[in-house]
């Protein structure tokens, strides 16, 4: 069952995104980065209200440096489509379980980004999360 409404188009949109932000970071760091796009979908808090789907989360202006490169627009890969749909089914692990934005600094992960605290790094992401008091959205059970 998924967690937000997802047409096969909003897979492979989805997938292209996971790619062009993480492939270096493996499947898991792929899903990672879908866990921060579903939760912007589900939010509807902080900078993302009003972003409903998958292609106003991906295409919200300066959300995700990838749609900027050529390589976000190539095909995606089946497995790309898998983590995806992983995603939009709500499977979501830490640190990126409740974020809603990531970083990959040159160094040390900061201790806040956007005003939310620092909640883990994998690899070379650093991932952040808003309270439930301000994005009670996705701290709701599916």
């Amino acid at each position: 069952m998924a967690v937000v409404k997802a047409r096969e188009q909003d897979i492979d949109l989805l997938a292209r995104l996971l790619r062009a932000e993480a492939e270096g970071e493996g499947q898991q760091g792929m899903l990672m980065v879908g866990n921060v796009g579903i939760n912007r979908v589900r939010g509807n808090c902080s900078d993302f209200i009003g972003i409903r789907t998958i292609p106003e989360m991906i295409y919200q202006p300066h959300a995700f440096e990838a749609v900027q490169k050529g390589y976000f627009y190539q095909r995606p890969r089946e497995v790309e489509r898998r983590l995806a749909r992983r995603a939009v089914r709500g499977e979501r692990i830490w640190p990126s379980k409740f974020a809603l934005w990531y970083f990959r600094p040159p160094g040390d992960c900061p201790a806040t980004w956007y005003n939310q605290p620092l909640v883990g790094r994998f690899k070379l992401h650093c991932f952040y999360e808003p309270t439930a008091e301000e994005c009670e959205n996705i701290y709701n059970t599916f």
